[in-house]
């Protein structure tokens, strides 16, 4: 693992983060403390809780127990509620405070080293809100706030500089829109955690599952066979991606993002532990030559073909 420094804190994160939701407990408490074990051999020092689950929260509180808590990031959500069905997105200031004393209590963690508001709109932020963030930090329950989604609001939140943190879709493919943000907040001292580096766009895999069945013809013959579309058929100038010689799509589009010097960390899903392996290893693996030149030079043709 590798690791890089995070804004202007003076700490040392993972370039990967373990992003953990309702998925990673699905199959018991136990199951999400061994991903998290995992996680932990694999050189991973950041954690980000989806939601405000108190579950989730004690989850990651118990399998980080043993640990220094100034050696692990432990970054919240909120606003997305607390997982629970009917839950509700609430960006008070009462809900936050809440959800965050809540989370603090399960978990046993002491304070969160980030609070990430999850893509609040024009109006959701209200100034009691504001303050209520403020009295946060004030009382240290929470070291850092960041602001997360990829709509042109996000480019008015980070000008305010009243955040320490950007989290943004990131990938091969990104818009120009996207590479600016990021150097605006890099501009801005902001420390950036990017996600969504590997698009539906890009998952292949997805279409290849999709089988088409052939339709009989009039009196119940078949009307013939009907070709099967390659899963590569809308993959457009990236189709390489998926012909790389001992490389995944998935794996080359994780190592793109962390070729982003202004990008601390990336954050990953991993439901099982051969996956997070996997992901875990390519941070230490060099893209193939002129690997990052031909992601360019599509990104560049796509631009213009649109």
């Amino acid at each position: 693992m590798r690791y890089r420094p995070f804004g202007l804190t003076g700490q040392a994160v993972s370039c990967l983060t373990l992003s953990l939701g309702a998925r990673d407990i699905a199959g018991g408490p136990e199951a999400g403390r061994e991903l998290i074990y995992s996680a932990l051999e694999a050189g991973i020092n950041s954690y980000r809780l989806e939601n405000a689950d108190p579950v989730l929260a004690e989850v990651l509180g118990q399998a980080l127990k043993h640990v220094d808590r100034k050696l692990v990031q432990v970054s919240l959500t909120l606003g997305a509620g607390d997982g629970r069905r009917g839950s509700d997105r609430d960006f008070s200031a009462q809900g936050i405070t809440s959800a965050i004393d809540k989370a603090l209590h399960a978990s046993g963690l002491g304070w969160f080293d980030l609070a990430i508001l999850d893509e609040p709109g024009d109006h959701e932020l209200p100034q009691s809100t504001l303050n209520a963030l403020k009295a946060l930090r004030a009382t240290e329950r929470v070291r850092l706030l960041g602001i997360s989604g990829d709509g042109e609001v996000m480019d008015t939140y980070v000008s305010t500089g009243a955040f320490d943190v950007l989290a943004t879709p990131f990938h091969v493919n990104a818009s120009w829109q996207v590479r600016s943000r990021l150097r605006a907040a890099q501009e801005g001292d902001m420390a950036i955690l990017v996600y969504g580096y590997f698009p539906d766009s890009l998952n292949t895999a997805k279409k290849a599952a999709t089988v088409h069945v052939q339709k009989k013809g009039l009196f119940g013959f078949g009307a013939g066979p009907k070709p099967v579309e390659s899963p590569l058929a809308h993959a457009g100038n990236f189709a390489f991606l998926h012909r790389t010689n001992n490389w995944s799509a998935e794996a080359i589009c994780l190592a793109y993002a962390l070729t982003d010097p202004s990008v601390s960390s990336v954050m990953i899903e991993a439901s099982d532990i051969e996956r997070l392996n996997t992901l875990s290893q390519v941070p230490d693996r060099d893209m193939p030559p002129g690997l990052a030149a031909q992601i360019e030079m599509a990104r560049v043709a796509g631009a213009k073909a649109a």
